[in-house]
């Protein structure tokens, strides 16, 4: 059946400011300056005073940034980075890039990363947490913070779901070292392309980021290290400079619509998400457990053209990409399960309350 309501829809938000977004990509391309110049540094000091951080620093992606941040930090080979067992590959890819060895802990009945687990997984060896905002809400970043600094590690954020999330008032992002962002078109500050960055209240890091994402080179065809080609392009720069100035409006939509879900569904096969005390979502994803046959409930949905998606079918440590961790099916329970059982339903800045009475219907009516 053809689908009514798609599990995301990335063009009503366009049209809510097309003008603005077209403004900005025509200027970009009739300036003639299409790498690192103005529409970079505008957006980057504008991202840094949104969040409340001294330094943002655009790059190519998400993955880029977690990439570049664990090797700043000088972590490598022989070292080991506490991470949660659900996060998406991505951010463990970021630690073995670098040679170091991911450390999985279990997560929390929030979906992230559990304190009261991170102690026992420390070794020696540990340097660092890697704090993943899951599907959009602000982890437990007190304990956290505690434990990092009672063992001295570093914490470097992972953000790339968690735009404008905060816990006890302060936004995600700006209680680590370093903290990484995606702005991949779906994230709630999405460009129209690919796109990252870091930030920081560390200057040496980030002039080490800048060097970093242009080959090495602070200065024109001289290099320090082997860096990378990784840098937000103007047009995309200037898109998310659009974007931002809407992402407070952006994120009480998507509030109102996992409200709207929260209040309204009530079959008991599907559980709903819980928001930690002093957190706060912006509901990058809305991400419900389901207690029978998933698969059922999906093709029961896809008979009446609602789409929907698993996020993720497969834990990082039972990939065929990380075989040589030696990690095995029944290592991570809680990780797994979830894994057996978590579905995201539609929800996207432009959903209408129709589309979304819909799904709720149908969701109620399930057997």
């Amino acid at each position: 059946m053809k689908t009514k309501i798609p599990f995301g829809d990335l063009l009503p938000q366009f049209k809510s400011y097309q003008q603005e977004y077209e403004d900005a990509a025509l200027r970009v391309l009739r300036s003639g300056w299409y790498v690192l110049g103005q529409s970079v540094a505008d957006f980057e000091e504008q991202f840094a005073n949104y969040l409340g951080v001294k330094y943002a620093v655009g790059v190519a992606n998400g993955l880029d940034a977690l990439t570049m941040a664990f090797r700043t930090l000088q972590i490598g080979v022989g070292d080991e980075v506490i991470v949660q067992g659900n996060a998406y590959i991505a951010c463990v890819m970021g630690v073995t890039i670098n040679g170091a060895t991911p450390v999985f802990v279990e997560p929390d009945e929030y979906h992230n990363l559990n304190p009261d687990l991170i102690e026992a997984k420390i070794t020696k060896k540990t340097k660092a947490i890697l704090v993943v905002h899951l599907y959009g809400q602000a982890s437990r970043m007190d304990q956290i913070m505690a434990i990092a600094k009672k063992h001295d590690l570093k914490v470097v954020e992972d953000c790339a779901q968690s735009h404008g999330a905060k816990f006890n008032g302060q936004m995600t992002g700006t209680f680590g070292d370093i903290s990484c962002f995606s702005f991949y078109p779906s994230k709630n500050l999405g460009a129209f392309g690919d796109g990252g960055a870091l930030v920081t209240n560390n200057q040496t890091h980030a002039e080490h980021f800048k060097m970093l994402r242009n080959y090495g080179s602070r200065v024109r065809y001289y290099f320090e290290e082997v860096g990378f080609n990784s840098r937000l392009d103007e047009i995309q720069a200037a898109l998310l400079s659009v974007k931002l100035k809407h992402l407070d409006e952006l994120t009480a939509e998507r509030e109102t619509l996992a409200n709207n879900y929260l209040s309204s569904i009530i079959n008991k096969q599907v559980i709903l998400p819980a928001v930690a005390p002093r957190a706060s979502s912006v509901w990058h994803l809305f991400v419900v457990y389901v207690t029978g046959d998933r698969q059922k409930l999906i093709d029961y949905l896809n008979q009446y053209g609602i789409g929907t998606v698993i996020h993720y079918p497969q834990p990082p440590h039972l990939s065929q990409a990380y075989q040589y961790l030696a990690m095995h099916k029944g290592d991570l329970p809680l990780t797994e399960d979830y894994a057996d059982h978590v579905l995201s339903l539609p929800i996207y800045n432009g959903m209408s309350k129709s589309q979304q009475d819909f799904v709720i219907k149908k969701l109620n009516e399930y057997k």
